[in-house]
């Protein structure tokens, strides 16, 4: 090879050089694992505190049937907010302690309790802690918008609901339907019902309005954080009617 010809060959053996440098270099990266590449960015929640909620009254309000009768969905909800007794009452009637042995007011399947209960509040997200009775903050600031559309963004109250199937590895007795995902999806699924179906007559005996109703089921996952076991299932807003 004369020199000419040598010399217009040099930098395309160059960038080959370097290219096959920069394959090899990728080639021997750790792949981020699923756990690493799944894993959410944590929520902020700023300056919030736990909120201890006051003792939730056992009596008052109408009768069962009379909740019943009453008991219908109501769009038209007031941005007034709820009085810290109601919202008390409110949270123990959805999902709330009722015996000394960590039973729930609503049921699940080996109570595996896989129910979390967020708290979309004007202040911000918490997370219902039912044994204790106190709000844990998740996400500060006003995000109701997201919890829903129309009169969610400034109902005084929405909860979302969303299933943590690890609790399932940890439920007595351990049926097999447990580790069946068909299974466990129905079984998420009617325990979010039952739950929402005590908000509703709890709303019909207090004169309050409820919606159950779809979300921004990704747009809520990457907001509250939540991991690969957890998934997130509908929103129930709640106040006074319009």
């Amino acid at each position: 090879m004369n020199r000419r010809a040598f010399l217009k060959a040099v930098p395309a053996v160059t960038v080959l050089g370097a290219t096959a440098s920069a394959m090899a270099e990728e080639a021997v990266k750790p792949a981020a694992t699923p756990t690493e590449a799944a894993k959410p960015a944590a929520p902020s929640a700023g300056d919030l505190k736990p909120v201890d909620l006051v003792k939730p009254q056992a009596d008052g309000g109408k009768s069962v049937l009379a909740a019943l009768k009453e008991r219908r969905t109501n769009r038209n909800i007031k941005d007034e907010k709820l009085p810290a007794q109601t919202l008390s009452n409110l949270l123990w009637a959805a999902w709330g302690v009722n015996r000394d042995d960590c039973h729930r007011t609503a049921a699940s399947a080996s109570n595996a309790q896989e129910i979390d209960l967020y708290v979309f509040l004007e202040d911000g997200v918490y997370r219902y802690d039912a044994a204790p009775h106190r709000l844990v903050p998740v996400v500060a600031g006003d995000q109701r918008a997201k919890a829903g559309r129309g009169r969610a963004a400034t109902a005084p109250v929405n909860l979302v609901f969303v299933a943590n199937m690890a609790r399932y590895a940890k439920a007595q007795p351990q049926e097999p339907g447990l580790k069946d995902p068909e299974i466990r999806a129905s079984y998420y699924n009617i325990a979010c019902g039952l739950i929402a179906g005590n908000v509703y007559v709890f709303c019909a005996s207090q004169g309050l309005a409820a919606w159950f109703h779809n979300c921004d089921k990704p747009g809520l996952t990457t907001l509250l954080g939540l991991g690969a076991d957890e998934k997130v299932l509908y929103a129930q807003t709640v106040g006074v009617p319009a």
